[in-house]
Formats: C-alpha cells, sequence, structure tokens
C-alpha cells in the first residue's frame, strides 16, 4: 500500500549566518526521536553538519537531508527536512534545495532581523514559489524583539507577517508562548533529557488583555483571505474554531498571502514542538503543490506530471555528494510515478539510460537502504554513472525535461599546484570529482601560463576546497594569492574582413569571411550568429566551422585573455578555393578574425561589483565610509537598526580582499560586514591598462 501524500512535508530551513538554523535542525531530530542525544553547533556535535571543516569552523556548507516523523493530530507525518547553510559563498547549496522542496521554515534572529543574507534566502523562495513559515529565534538574548522581526518582514518583502504565538517574557526572562489559535499558554522548562519538556496552563492574567487584542487581530487578518469566515467574523468572533482557523491560514499560506510567526528559542529548547506542529499544520504536502510541468524531448511540448504513484515517473537530480563508504550518491526529488531499486531510467539530459542500483532514505551521513520510492519523496540514489546537478531523471517510456537551475558565475579564482609530480593525477580526480558535486566551482587550465586555476563563489568557498583536497583525497597543493574573475565584453560594432592563407607544398589553406562583430542585443548570454551569405559564396558545409571558430575564441579575450560572455557576428560574405578550403581553414580563419576584429570592437573589460552591507556603531561610521571610498566603493544608502548604523555600498571585489581585517582594526571590532555578487561592470581606463600588462598579452591597440 502506498504512503499518503497527504502526511508528508518536504521543508528546508533557510537563514542568515548565525541565526541558528543548524539548532533548529537538531532540535527537530531529537524531538521526533531521531536523536536521542541533542548535538551542539558549536560544540562540533552537531547531527547535520557532519564535514570535518563544519564541525571545526561551526559552520553549515553543504545543505543535509533527513528524515524524521512527527505526530500531529493522531496522524505520524513524515518530514523531509534539509537544512541548507546561511554563508552567501554557499548560495547555490540553498537554491538547489529550495528548487525541490515544498516548504520553508525562514528562520530569524530576534535580535539581528532580516539580515543580507536573508534577503538572498528570501528571493531564492520567491523565484520557486515556495511558501514559508517565519520563525523567530534566540528570544532569550538581549535585545530581543519578536513585533519587530515582523514589522521589518512587512517593510522588506512587503508580507503580511501574522504572529500565530506571543512570547511569554522576553531575554532572559523568555519562558514560553501563547498560542493565539488554541488561546492557552504553553510554559518551558530547560531540560535537555526529556522530550515533553512544556506544561499547558491558563494565559497568565497580566497578558490576557494582550493575548485578546493579538486574537482578534489574527482573527481579522485570516477572515479577509476566506469570505465564510468572514460572515462568522462579524456575527460572532468567538464562534470560529480552532480548526477552521487553522484551514484558513494553511490556505492562505500556500497562495503565499500569509507568512505565519512563530518565535522560541532553540538553544534552550522552548517554542520548537510548537513549530513542528505548525509546519504540518501550514506548509504543503506533495499534494498540496501544482502538478510539474516538463517538456517532452521528443515533440517540444509541455507535458505535466502528478504527485501520483500511477503517473510515469520523473524526478530530479538536485545534488551530487560523493561518500567514502557509498561512492557517488545523487539527491533525487520524485515528483511522479515510483523508483525501484535495481531497475532503469532516462537521463532526459544525456539521453542515456542509467541504472539505480539502490536507493537510500538519508539521514545526514548514515544512509537507510530502502526497496522502492514513491512520489513526493526525497531519497538518495548510488549506483548511475554519469548524473550532474539538475538533471531530470524519468521513465524511459515518457521521456520529460524539467527546469533548469540556474547557478551564478564564479567571481573569485586561485592558481593551484601539486606539491609532488605523483600528485598530479590524484589532483586533477579530485578537482573533478568536487566540481562535480557543486556547479558554482569550476576548474580550467590557463592557455599562456598552464596553470590549473579554480574559481568559485569567495574566499571562503576556496579555503573549503582547499581544505577538502587536503583531508578527503590527501593531495597536498600550493596555492597562488586569489584573483578576480574579469570578464571581457564588446561596445561597438565593427566590420571585418579575414583571409587565411597557407601555402606548403600539395594542398594548401584556404578561407575568406567578411563579418560584423559586436555585443548582443540585450546581453544575449553565449554567441548570437546570424548567416547572411548570398549565393554560395561560402558554402553550406563550412558555415558550422565558422560558427564553431567565434564560439571558441570567446574562452579567451582579444585584451587578456579572460573570457567574453555574449557577441553577436553576422557572417556577411567571403569567399573560397574549390581545392584548398576545408572547414578547419574556415574555423582558424574565423579565430584569427575575432584576434584582430575585438579591439576594434570597443573591447573593455568587466569586473565584479559586489553588495556590501557593513553593521557598525555609530562612531566608526566615518572612518568606515571613507575606507570604502578609498576602495572604489559607491554608497548607496545607509539606514539605522536599533542603536547601529547600516551602510549599504557597492565595491568591486578586487578592492575587497582581506577587508575583514581592516574592518575589525577601523572599528575595534565592534562592526560586522557582509557581501554578495550584484553585477559586473566596466573597469576604469588606467586599471584596465595594468590588468592586460599583468596577463602578459600585448595590447594590439598600439
Amino acid at each position: 500500500m502506498a504512503r499518503d501524500l497527504k502526511y508528508t512535508r518536504n521543508i528546508g530551513i533557510m537563514a542568515h549566518i548565525d541565526a541558528g538554523k543548524t539548532t533548529t535542525s537538531e532540535r527537530i531530530l531529537f524531538y521526533t526521536g531521531k536523536t536521542h542525544k541533542i548535538g551542539e553547533t558549536h560544540e562540533g556535535a552537531a547531527t547535520m553538519d557532519w564535514m570535518v571543516q563544519e564541525q571545526e569552523r561551526g559552520i553549515t556548507i553543504t545543505s543535509a537531508a533527513t528524515t524524521a516523523f512527527w505526530n500531529y493530530k493522531d496522524k505520524q507525518y513524515q518530514i523531509n527536512l534539509i537544512d541548507t547553510p546561511g554563508h552567501v559563498d554557499f548560495t547555490v547549496e540553498v537554491e538547489r534545495s529550495l528548487r525541490v522542496l515544498d516548504g520553508a521554515v525562514a528562520t530569524f534572529c530576534a535580535v539581528g532581523g532580516v539580515e543580507p543574507q536573508s534577503e538572498t534566502v528570501w528571493r531564492q523562495a520567491d523565484k520557486y514559489n515556495v511558501p514559508r513559515i517565519g520563525y523567530v529565534n534566540k528570544m532569550d538574548r538581549t535585545g530581543a524583539d519578536f513585533f519587530a522581526v515582523c514589522a521589518q518582514l512587512k517593510e522588506h518583502f512587503g508580507v503580511t507577517a501574522l504572529p500565530v504565538v506571543l512570547p511569554i517574557g522576553v531575554e532572559d526572562k523568555f519562558e514560553g508562548l501563547i498560542d493565539l489559535i488554541y488561546n492557552n499558554a504553553i510554559y518551558y522548562f530547560d531540560d535537555k533529557t526529556v522530550r515533553d519538556n512544556f506544561e499547558l496552563r491558563e494565559i497568565p492574567a497580566n497578558m490576557k488583555a494582550e493575548a485578546e487584542e493579538w486574537r482578534n487581530k489574527l482573527i481579522e487578518e485570516v477572515a479577509a483571505t476566506d469570505d465564510a469566515l468572514m460572515e462568522k467574523f462579524f456575527e460572532d468572533p468567538d464562534s470560529i474554531t480552532p480548526d477552521e482557523l487553522i484551514a484558513a491560514i494553511r490556505t492562505a499560506t500556500m497562495n503565499m498571502s500569509l507568512v505565519p510567526m512563530l518565535c522560541g528559542s532553540s538553544f534552550h529548547n522552548k517554542g520548537v514542538q510548537k513549530l513542528l506542529d505548525y509546519i504540518m499544520a501550514f506548509l504543503p504536502s506533495p499534494l498540496d503543490v501544482p502538478a510539474v510541468e516538463g517538456m517532452n524531448p521528443k515533440t517540444e511540448e509541455t507535458e505535466t506530471r502528478n504527485a501520483d504513484e500511477n503517473d510515469p515517473f520523473c524526478g530530479l537530480a538536485f545534488k551530487i555528494a560523493t561518500d567514502p563508504f557509498v561512492g557517488r550518491l545523487a539527491f533525487v526529488r520524485v515528483y511522479s510515478g515510483k523508483l525501484d531499486a535495481g531497475s532503469y531510467v532516462l537521463n532526459a539530459r544525456s539521453g542515456k539510460r542509467e541504472r539505480i542500483s539502490r536507493i537510500y532514505q538519508m539521514h545526514a551521513n548514515k544512509q537507510n537502504p530502502l526497496e522502492s520510492v514513491g512520489a513526493g519523496d526525497i531519497c538518495a540514489a548510488v549506483g548511475f554513472k554519469e548524473i550532474h546537478t539538475g538533471d531530470t531523471l524519468c521513465a524511459e517510456n515518457a521521456p520529460i525535461v524539467l527546469e533548469q537551475m540556474t547557478f551564478p558565475e564564479p567571481v573569485i579564482g586561485l592558481a593551484v599546484e601539486p606539491k609532488t609530480q605523483k600528485d598530479l593525477d590524484k589532483l586533477g580526480i579530485a578537482l573533478a570529482k568536487l566540481a562535480e558535486e557543486d556547479p558554482t566551482f569550476t576548474v580550467r587550465t590557463d592557455e599562456e601560463s598552464g596553470q590549473t586555476i579554480i574559481s568559485g563563489m569567495g574566499e571562503l568557498h576556496l579555503d573549503i576546497i582547499v581544505d577538502r583536497l587536503r583531508r578527503e583525497f590527501g593531495v597536498e597543493i600550493n596555492q597562488g594569492a586569489p584573483q578576480v574573475n574579469y570578464k571581457e565584453a564588446l561596445t561597438q560594432t565593427v566590420q571585418h574582413r579575414e583571409v587565411f592563407k597557407k601555402q606548403t607544398g600539395g594542398r594548401g589553406k584556404f578561407a575568406d569571411i567578411i563579418f560584423e562583430i559586436g555585443p548582443a542585443e540585450d546581453n544575449k548570454p553565449g554567441l548570437t550568429f546570424v548567416d547572411e551569405v548570398k549565393g554560395g559564396n561560402v558554402p553550406k558545409e563550412f558555415i558550422p566551422a565558422v560558427q564553431k571558430g567565434f564560439e571558441s575564441a570567446m574562452a579567451n579575450g582579444a585584451l587578456a585573455g579572460y573570457t567574453i560572455d555574449s557577441m553577436k557576428v553576422t557572417l556577411k560574405d567571403g569567399s573560397f578555393h574549390p581545392v584548398d578550403s576545408d572547414q578547419l581553414s574556415f574555423e582558424i580563419c574565423a579565430r584569427n578574425g575575432f584576434r584582430q576584429a575585438a579591439p576594434k570592437a570597443g573591447s573593455v573589460i568587466m569586473e565584479p561589483i559586489m553588495s556590501v552591507e557593513v553593521v557598525t556603531p555609530e562612531e566608526s561610521m566615518g572612518d568606515i565610509i571613507g575606507d570604502l571610498n578609498k576602495r572604489r566603493g559607491q554608497i548607496q544608502g545607509m539606514e539605522s537598526k536599533g542603536t547601529a548604523r547600516v551602510v549599504k555600498a557597492k565595491v568591486p571585489l578586487s578592492e575587497m580582499f582581506g577587508y575583514v581585517t581592516v574592518l575589525r582594526t577601523i572599528s575595534s571590532g565592534r562592526a560586522t560586514s557582509s557581501m554578495e555578487f550584484s553585477h559586473f561592470e566596466e573597469v576604469p581606463a588606467g586599471l584596465a591598462k595594468e590588468i592586460i600588462e599583468k596577463s602578459g598579452k600585448k595590447n594590439t591597440l598600439e
């Protein structure tokens, strides 16, 4: 008998750094009976942070998946929980997790409120239409303010943040919650050994009026989303039952018109059980989510798949991980049908059959084997040959391609080489494995110097990669200084004629093309190639070779050898020789033509610009702004947050190396900063000249 999907929840916990995601996940595991002892992040013993690097640093790097069960209203629910990282360098982990989740718990710190990274993850959840509930953690900290955080959500995201609980006491007097739906009080006692560490009581007398006021607000907000409730509300607000309220809040949460807000202190074991109850009550099951749409690769028409075991199988591989004992694991979200261990599936991207030899239910880095997995579930599959992040797996007789995920471009690079020659092969294998796991990590070889360049999302990202190389793969490496990943772009359109002739006794080489080269419309990524050759002056069979020549030339720009992301080439005319012309001649001719024409087409160097946010005490503000201006930063705005000031700026990444140390010095260690990638912008002329000289290319403009 298939499980009833109504009682499944695929949820993730997303938030800014240090809002308490992993601690909350640990408590969830404890209360659901998954673990028998609570692991703490700061002691390096959290179950979900299972990588050595995570335990040492006390941060989450990879999103860990686990399965737990929770009893709510006499029914057993299955939770597939994903704990995601908060650090911006690992934003891809959040992205790919949200793509496959049905609901999310947005966690906020009761003191910090909405922070830059909270905004990033919120936007990511909006992108995939993930309904969410808010959880304000750390209510025991000095300066905690539940209502202020609810107000910030409204201000920053324009959503209706609806408190469904009220805190009893704040800071060190935080003792419990008032449940506005059931109109009772829950008192917690800080005991890490028992699972039912709370008792239900009457609402304390000094809070009755406040609870009444907030309950009326809640009923009013909810009634506005449901006409039947509205009628009841006008007749007699007290006649609305808790079950009716819950049903209406659930509907409003799923169509994203409300965000129910809860609070607690995960570290002190207060409020987590309530959070679990309301995850079950408000967040969608796989059945509540619209059927997934995909494209049939044969007919190119849109098809849908329902969350039903009788539909043909389709799933999305959203993460590849390497386990030292099991080998490569592919985390798969099953959208429809069922997947049996030992069966064959089709990889829609490569068009190849893959055998899934074993299926596991995940618990952080431990696995429980399963016979089969049905629609709506998340599992880990083993035994495949080549599956990448974002691949669609489907039944062989019903091919479908689901929407691809988009990943941000790496912004920072590092040259690496093995310390000894014997490590050379090991390094190649290890880097290939890591690049397969992480789509934002890329490896390339620099043509000029022959160095291996690894690129990622930030200094911490590369730091962890280097650490993993050493520990997991046993490769010792020397590394260069971090470098910025510049790009090149064309700004004007020019026409150019290129002739390629080579005579060596016997058959020679000949190609001749006239083309127009310039920026693509709307900066469309990749090469836009238009063929306008009339009368067969360049035979049809040579046109793809010309296109291929320009495509390969984009990897090495004409100024300093950086990649060009987008350009447009229109092939106007040309000529050929009946004997000497072949595909290769036209390909080389296109490459040479690009080298000659690109500098004339106003080639410029583009650099990554970061959005920086600094939270500082008032007295250090002047020095911090002065320092950002020195770094070619543009101040975007300033605002107050409690007693501190927040400075927002756009600063080039090349100026931000080692910024954290400088910031500590300026502000005597009181200011904090966070940064994330914003966009690419042209480099000022003086600097561009330096970058070109450094790259060792001769400036072709002279």
